[in-house]
């Protein structure tokens, strides 16, 4: 019997182990209008702290109603409301510049450069290379440790 409870204690652990990067899994939204406010609590009443344009990525960190407390790549906190963001992943460059390349690999052809807080669509991954696409229309490879979201 001793030995049947220790097997099953194992399997407990194993499978909890497998399952632990889906558990913490980030929740990511982006904002989805032209301009919205992060606000310092969970409605319209609380500070505006500053405003987010479209496709800026945030990290879910909690919910409260129809309000989500998000982080940004620069790990400010603050609240949404939860109809103006979607499920559209985006990033931002965190890094001063990044190079746009036309392949997923340093020797792929300069295309051109995003700069630091520039919100980019993400249109694929690959490796450790995100294909994206910035407002202006520049669509590219960079390198995923400059960049931040989803």
């Amino acid at each position: 019997m001793f030995k049947l409870k220790n097997l099953f204690g194992l399997s407990l652990v194993w499978i909890s182990l497998a399952f632990a990067p889906v558990l913490q899994a980030k929740e990511m939204v982006s904002v989805n209008r032209p301009q919205i406010y992060l606000r310092s609590g969970a409605g319209t009443q609380h500070d505006a702290l500053w405003a987010l344009s479209k496709g800026f990525p945030l990290e879910v960190t909690g919910h409260r109603g129809n309000w989500v407390k998000v982080r940004d790549f620069e790990n400010d906190v603050g609240w949404v409301y939860r109809p103006l963001v979607s499920k559209t992943p985006h990033m931002i460059v965190k890094s001063a510049t990044a190079n746009v390349r036309s392949s997923p690999s340093t020797h792929g052809r300069l295309l051109g450069k995003v700069t630091h807080g520039e919100v980019l669509r993400t249109l694929e991954h690959r490796n450790k290379w995100v294909n994206i696409q910035s407002e202006g229309g520049l669509k590219g490879w960079i390198a995923r440790r400059l960049l931040w979201g989803w």
